[in-house]
Protein backbone atom coordinates (compact mmCIF):
# COMPACT_ATOMS: atom_id res chain seq x y z
CA UNK A 1 0.00 0.00 0.00
CA UNK A 2 1.35 3.40 -0.94
CA UNK A 3 1.94 6.16 1.59
CA UNK A 4 0.34 8.53 -0.91
CA UNK A 5 -3.06 7.39 0.41
CA UNK A 6 -2.28 9.48 3.50
CA UNK A 7 -1.70 12.71 1.55
CA UNK A 8 -5.41 13.73 1.32
CA UNK A 9 -5.93 12.98 5.00
CA UNK A 10 -2.90 15.01 6.07
CA UNK A 11 -3.81 17.83 3.68
CA UNK A 12 -7.31 18.08 5.16
CA UNK A 13 -5.87 17.86 8.66
CA UNK A 14 -3.48 20.73 7.94
CA UNK A 15 -6.22 22.88 6.43
CA UNK A 16 -8.49 22.18 9.41
CA UNK A 17 -5.71 23.15 11.82
CA UNK A 18 -4.98 26.39 9.99
CA UNK A 19 -8.65 27.40 9.77
CA UNK A 20 -9.31 26.38 13.36
CA UNK A 21 -6.41 28.49 14.65
CA UNK A 22 -7.65 31.58 12.86
CA UNK A 23 -11.26 31.04 13.90
CA UNK A 24 -10.38 30.32 17.50
CA UNK A 25 -8.19 33.41 17.80
CA UNK A 26 -10.91 35.56 16.23
CA UNK A 27 -13.49 34.08 18.62
CA UNK A 28 -11.32 34.83 21.65
CA UNK A 29 -10.66 38.42 20.58
CA UNK A 30 -14.36 39.05 19.85
CA UNK A 31 -15.80 37.42 22.95
CA UNK A 32 -13.23 38.11 25.67
CA UNK A 33 -12.62 41.57 27.16
CA UNK A 34 -9.70 43.55 25.69
CA UNK A 35 -7.74 43.11 28.93
CA UNK A 36 -7.67 39.35 28.31
CA UNK A 37 -6.20 39.43 24.79
CA UNK A 38 -2.90 37.91 25.96
CA UNK A 39 -4.85 35.09 27.61
CA UNK A 40 -6.46 34.37 24.23
CA UNK A 41 -3.04 34.00 22.61
CA UNK A 42 -1.90 31.70 25.41
CA UNK A 43 -5.02 29.56 24.99
CA UNK A 44 -4.06 28.84 21.37
CA UNK A 45 -0.70 27.46 22.51
CA UNK A 46 -2.36 25.54 25.31
CA UNK A 47 -4.76 23.98 22.80
CA UNK A 48 -1.85 22.72 20.69
CA UNK A 49 -0.04 21.34 23.72
CA UNK A 50 -3.14 19.56 25.03
CA UNK A 51 -3.87 18.18 21.55
CA UNK A 52 -0.38 16.74 21.19
CA UNK A 53 -0.57 15.20 24.66
CA UNK A 54 -3.96 13.69 23.86
CA UNK A 55 -2.69 12.29 20.53
CA UNK A 56 0.23 10.61 22.31
CA UNK A 57 -2.14 9.18 24.91
CA UNK A 58 -4.50 7.83 22.22
CA UNK A 59 -1.61 6.26 20.31
CA UNK A 60 -0.19 4.48 23.36
CA UNK A 61 -3.67 3.40 24.50
CA UNK A 62 -4.50 1.92 21.08
CA UNK A 63 -1.17 0.08 21.10
CA UNK A 64 -1.71 -1.32 24.62
CA UNK A 65 -5.32 -2.35 23.99
CA UNK A 66 -4.69 -3.99 20.61
CA UNK A 67 -1.69 -6.03 21.77
CA UNK A 68 -3.40 -7.30 24.92
CA UNK A 69 -4.37 -10.96 24.98
CA UNK A 70 -1.43 -12.06 22.84
CA UNK A 71 -2.61 -10.26 19.69
CA UNK A 72 -0.38 -8.16 17.49
CA UNK A 73 -0.49 -4.41 17.91
CA UNK A 74 -2.13 -2.32 15.19
CA UNK A 75 0.81 0.06 15.16
CA UNK A 76 4.18 -0.94 16.60
CA UNK A 77 5.01 -4.64 16.18
CA UNK A 78 5.92 -5.18 12.52
CA UNK A 79 5.81 -2.60 9.75
CA UNK A 80 4.51 -5.20 7.29
CA UNK A 81 1.59 -6.12 9.55
CA UNK A 82 0.42 -2.70 10.72
CA UNK A 83 -3.32 -2.08 10.66
CA UNK A 84 -3.43 1.61 9.89
CA UNK A 85 -6.89 1.26 8.38
CA UNK A 86 -8.31 0.24 11.76
CA UNK A 87 -6.46 3.06 13.51
CA UNK A 88 -7.74 5.64 11.01
CA UNK A 89 -11.30 4.30 11.31
CA UNK A 90 -11.01 4.81 15.07
CA UNK A 91 -9.81 8.38 14.48
CA UNK A 92 -12.68 8.99 12.03
CA UNK A 93 -15.22 7.82 14.62
CA UNK A 94 -13.64 10.04 17.28
CA UNK A 95 -13.62 13.03 14.91
CA UNK A 96 -17.30 12.45 14.07
CA UNK A 97 -18.11 12.52 17.78
CA UNK A 98 -16.01 15.69 18.10
CA UNK A 99 -17.95 17.33 15.25
CA UNK A 100 -21.24 16.42 16.93
CA UNK A 101 -20.05 17.94 20.23
CA UNK A 102 -18.92 21.08 18.41
CA UNK A 103 -22.31 21.48 16.73
CA UNK A 104 -24.16 21.02 20.03
CA UNK A 105 -21.90 23.54 21.82
CA UNK A 106 -22.15 25.99 18.93
CA UNK A 107 -25.95 25.77 18.94
CA UNK A 108 -26.07 26.16 22.74
CA UNK A 109 -23.72 29.16 22.73
CA UNK A 110 -25.69 31.12 20.17
CA UNK A 111 -24.50 34.00 17.99
CA UNK A 112 -21.37 35.97 18.83
CA UNK A 113 -21.56 39.58 20.02
CA UNK A 114 -20.00 40.78 16.76
CA UNK A 115 -22.58 38.98 14.62
CA UNK A 116 -25.41 41.36 15.50
CA UNK A 117 -23.13 44.36 15.14
CA UNK A 118 -21.89 43.37 11.67
CA UNK A 119 -25.46 43.16 10.36
CA UNK A 120 -25.96 46.83 11.27
CA UNK A 121 -22.82 47.81 9.35
CA UNK A 122 -24.18 46.68 5.97
CA UNK A 123 -25.55 50.11 5.10
CA UNK A 124 -22.17 51.78 5.75
CA UNK A 125 -23.55 54.44 8.13
CA UNK A 126 -21.79 52.97 11.17
CA UNK A 127 -18.48 53.15 9.34
CA UNK A 128 -18.88 56.88 8.74
CA UNK A 129 -19.66 57.53 12.39
CA UNK A 130 -16.55 55.69 13.58
CA UNK A 131 -14.19 57.68 11.34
Amino acid sequence: MSAMWLVPQHFLDGMAEALNSVGQTEFFYCELPKSMSSVASAMAGLRLAAGNFLASFILSTVDNVTKSGGRESWLFDDINKWHYESYYWLLAIMNSFNLFCFLVCSWAYGPCKEEGFSKDRDDGEDLKEEE
